[in-house]
């Protein structure tokens, strides 16, 4: 396995993961954003091959195995002190900005995800170490994630990790159709 910094090149794959970890709610808001006729898929490409925002390239991680990619760590330090939610945020975002906003100071981890006939292979369990030593590299101290509440194993990885259960939020799905009912801030002491 190699673990190298993602590049613009990767954005198909990390508009896939990004989608992926968040139960389609990228592709919900990116099909929003382009209205009826666009394409969707291509307007989160075109973000995640941006040099900067939260969902760029700078912020991934890939995990390679046999050379393909197989899993993707995206993250980035979280504000020191967070700004008061945007009255105009769409309200399926604040439970999210909330949790966020309880682990200033972090590194975000935003995105663990590994494609499907990847997993079991100890990735995810890689991308965790790669995210303590960025973390510690940056000279933060805590790492903060949110997960969903029907994610089970990234709950159990996340507990065998040493993460701990800090909130918990509603979903609000609106039109977003998922199963999920809770986000869950972790935080882990590095």
């Amino acid at each position: 396995m190699l673990i190298r910094g993602a590049t613009a090149a990767d954005a198909d794959d990390l508009v896939r993961f990004i989608n992926m970890a968040a139960d389609d709610l990228p592709l919900h808001f990116w099909k929003k954003s382009v209205g009826e006729g666009g394409d969707p898929w291509a307007y989160g490409r075109e973000r995640a091959a941006r040099e900067s925002g939260s969902f760029s390239y700078g912020n991934a991680w890939l995990a390679e195995v046999e050379g393909r990619v197989a899993a993707c760590l995206l993250g980035y330090p979280a504000e020191e002190e967070p700004a008061p939610i945007d009255p105009d945020t769409p309200a399926i975002f604040v439970p999210l900005l909330e949790l966020e906003a309880l682990a200033p100071g972090s590194w975000y981890l935003n995105v663990l995800a590994t494609y499907e006939a990847f997993r079991g292979r100890g990735l995810g369990s890689a991308l965790l170490a790669k995210a303590e030593e960025i973390t510690r590299g940056l000279g933060r101290g805590t790492i903060s994630l949110i997960a969903a509440d029907t994610h089970q194993a990234a709950l159990q990885l996340y507990a065998a990790k040493g993460y701990r259960e800090v909130a918990r939020r509603p979903v609000v799905k609106g039109d977003w159709a998922v199963d999920a009912r809770e986000w869950i801030l972790f935080v882990k002491t590095v």
